[in-house]
């Protein structure tokens, strides 16, 4: 087996170059997917890094054994390529891509010059003679591939189409010129528009899943769907479930002619992979392999209740005109392996068995899972077991949605959105210390602004989404790096952004200190009776309060408490990097004088949503605090005892969270984390977009509570950037102790606090420490 290595290549020596050695090639002949092969000869052994990129998509092969997958997800502008040590025996090789463009049934957040599958590959020699590797030089041949087609994307409208692995005509050994294509020269193709740049992100897990258990096996009707059907305990065969089990454990499994069988696996886990299929035999006999986060109650309202539980339930939600999210495969009749372009996700699959007229032997049925290669290095622990539950669910949660780029959820959208990414930058810091993916978030929020200073919501995307807080929840992602990370050189690049950011804001706030929302869906927090997410005040549908005319997009207490926040953050920027903090310093002021003056209800004493002090929110009272207003320590007090308000839900918590902190109020947090342990109740594994009934069982954001674990619990909280400076504060709320390992860029600062005690604090002598208790 040859000996592989993705490395991670900065600047040197192929970033920034204008000109490559190797030209993107193409095929003579069009087709969604298109292999590329180079039969590579070596008189002795040899060690090369090769340099690699495609569109849409790629896999590298090096003698039949995947290398890697990409390129990394980007624009057009900003192109990745992979690179790869690759150490080669003395002998004939074969170098091989698949190569796939989707057009508009790729992902949303897949972008593309639009032209078909194209390739590009360039070598550098670090030992040995090697032979020539690079593309539009070497003599790589090219052909459309048969065998793939294309399913609906279905309730995963933003995760592109799913996939078709027809066995009858895949060029089974197309990658070592076992097949019978007719292979022709590549082409030379056309590099325009793409500027390529490194992946600056380590290779992705690749690991087996394990731990999969068959739930139900029943007989099923040739060609009927399966979406009406429950899962009926009466037609569970119990004699064949064994053999099922078997075979996710490596026992390989046969079915006779004309057997359609249903079978239901609990992976017993939330994941995200590739499907693996081993066929033998069994020519025409089809194989679907759908996916599902949870079970549906039969009736639509009901929702999927306990997600454990799966008799009695729906394969997909009440009312579906087409069976789920999955892929199909059609055997062949030899041995084939097959599997799918993209990941899928979720905790359950359905796997639907139809065999025509021959036998069809399953020789194995895995799964090998994906993401980003966090890991927990804090190990929060407390005395209340729930808390390290639920850190559990989290992390699984930020692991779920972290791939090449941040996901709000792997199995609707796979998109990165500022305002659940924030979250999860915030997450990775203080349990993993890793900040690669956040770093490419950072500059990818910064490339999408437009001239106007807004970036977009979601990037990258084919289609934008403009929710114009997320732009300020950008900047907040900014002093969120300088505090936990440092490196103020990266934040100095980010500068230009942050500044055109507030600028545009600026420009909307009036005479009297008032902020005007900006055109776009303000979106803030999934709060029932809010239209589409945003606080009153503001009016969708362009109407303006009479007080206020003009253009623009209504006025909102929550919104102009948000611009002061982060004009105050951004004043830190200025700050830290030797630039101008009064100008965002004064605008923080004036908004927040405005906001005492029309806002702040004296009688209820509590910050009013809208003008009209008609709507009341605990998004308001938490951001009156945060940014600083004069009567927000009182708002929050008060709020606490005002049950009429409207509830910050799973994604705005974390607002409220850090205004519990502010006041030592952890009680109320951990009693809030009710939400949290109900999911631990109702047994998901990952955290909800929004209280039941929920949309996505696995969302990014939330998986806050790691944060606050460290930051508000335990109270470690950087104060000057790259954590140089460190207030340790713990706020247990009634925990008797907690303890975590907080990953710092100077190495592991450690917390234990008990009730009532003087923390035990170990820090790395680089970082100033500062108790309080």
């Amino acid at each position: 087996m040859p000996e592989v290595q993705q490395l991670q290549v900065e600047d040197e020596p192929f970033a920034g170059r204008g000109e490559w050695p190797a030209r993107w090639i193409r095929a003579a002949e069009s087709g969604d997917v298109v292999g590329f092969r180079l039969r590579v000869e070596c008189a002795e052994a040899a060690e090369v890094v090769v340099h690699v990129s495609a569109d849409e998509r790629y896999e590298l092969w090096l003698d039949s054994e995947l290398v890697g997958r990409g390129p990394s997800r980007g624009e057009v502008g900003h192109w990745t390529f992979e690179s790869y040590r690759l150490r080669l025996a003395a002998g004939a090789h074969w170098l091989a891509a698949r190569v796939w463009s989707l057009g508009d049934d790729a992902p949303l957040a897949q972008l593309s010059v639009g032209d078909g599958p194209t390739f590009l590959l360039a070598a550098e020699a670090v030992s040995g003679p090697v032979p020539a590797l690079d593309t539009g030089t070497a003599d790589w041949r090219a052909a459309a591939l048969p065998g793939h087609g294309r399913r609906p994307k279905g309730d995963g409208y933003g995760c592109g189409a799913r996939h078709v692995s027809d066995g009858r005509s895949f060029p089974w050994g197309w990658q070592t010129g076992e097949d019978s294509l007719n292979w022709h020269a590549a082409e030379v193709g056309d590099s325009r528009g793409r500027l390529l740049v490194p992946v600056r992100l380590p290779a992705p897990v690749r690991r087996w899943v394990e731990g999969a258990r068959v739930r139900h096996v029943a007989e099923h009707p040739v060609g009927a769907p399966t979406r009406d059907r429950v899962v009926d305990p009466a037609d569970h065969l119990d004699g064949e479930a064994g053999d099922w089990q078997r075979l996710l454990d490596g026992t390989a499994l046969v079915l006779p002619p004309g057997t359609c069988r249903r079978v239901l696996i609990d992976l017993d886990e939330y994941v995200c992979a590739y499907p693996v299929l081993d066929l033998e035999g069994g020519r025409d006999a089809e194989v679907r392999v759908h996916w599902q986060e949870s079970l549906y109650e039969t009736e639509p309202q009901a929702g999927k209740g306990h997600r454990d539980v799966v008799e009695g339930k729906l394969f997909g939600r009440p009312g579906l005109e087409e069976d789920g999210i999955g892929d199909l495969f059609i055997a062949g009749g030899g041995r084939e392996r097959h599997s799918t372009l993209w990941w899928q996700s979720g905790r359950y699959v359905e796997v639907l068995v139809t065999t025509a007229t021959e036998p069809l032997t399953i020789a194995g049925l895995r799964f090998s899972e994906t993401h980003y290669p966090y890991e927990d290095r804090s190990r929060f622990t407390a005395s209340d077991p729930r808390l390290a539950q639920v850190g559990v669910l989290a992390f699984r949660t930020l692991q779920a949605c972290s791939h090449e780029t941040t996901m709000d959820c792997p199995y609707y959208e796979q998109l990165q959105y500022a305002g659940d990414t924030r979250l999860q930058c915030l997450v990775a810091y203080a349990t993993t210390g890793d900040d690669a993916l956040a770093r490419q978030a950072l500059r990818a929020f910064a490339r999408s602004q437009s001239g106007n200073g807004l970036t977009l919501s979601r990037t990258p995307s084919r289609h934008s989404s403009p929710i114009p807080p997320f732009t300020l929840w950008w900047v907040a992602m900014v002093h969120d790096f300088a505090l936990w990370r440092g490196d103020l050189a990266f934040v100095a690049e980010l500068m230009p952004g942050v500044r055109a950011a507030l600028d545009v804001h600026r420009r909307a706030v009036d005479d009297r200190g008032i902020f005007r929302a900006l055109h776009g869906w303000n979106f803030t927090d999934w709060v029932p009776g809010w239209e589409a997410g945003t606080p009153p005040g503001i009016v969708q549908d362009g109407e303006q309060h009479p007080d206020w005319p003009g253009p623009g997009t209504g006025v909102s207490a929550v919104l102009q408490l948000q611009l002061a926040l982060v004009a105050r953050q951004a004043a830190d920027l200025e700050s830290w990097v030797g630039g101008n903090a009064d100008r965002n310093s004064q605008l923080a002021d004036r908004l927040l004088e405005a906001a005492d003056e029309a806002f702040y209800d004296a009688d209820r004493k509590l910050y009013a949503d809208n003008l009209e002090h008609t709507a009341f929110s605990e998004h308001a009272q938490s951001l009156a605090l945060l940014a600083g207003a004069k009567y927000g320590e009182t708002a929050v007090r008060t709020m606490l005892q005002e049950p009429g308000l409207a509830r910050t839900t799973v994604y705005f918590d974390h607002y409220l969270f850090e205004a519990l902190h502010r006041i030592g109020r952890t009680d109320v947090l951990l009693d809030r984390l009710d939400l949290w342990y109900g999911l631990l109740d109702q047994g998901l594994r990952t955290v909800i977009e929004h209280p039941e009934p929920t949309r996505s069982d696995c969302h990014a954001w939330g998986a806050h509570p790691l944060y606050h674990y460290v930051a508000t619990l335990l109270g470690v909280r950087p104060t000057t950037p790259g954590m140089a400076t460190v207030t340790v504060t713990p706020q247990l709320g009634g925990l008797a102790w907690a303890h975590a390992s907080v990953p710092t860029p100077h190495g592991p600062l450690t917390v234990l606090a008990h009730s009532g005690k003087p923390p035990e604090v170990t820090a790395p002598p680089e970082i100033t420490v500062t108790l309080a208790y």
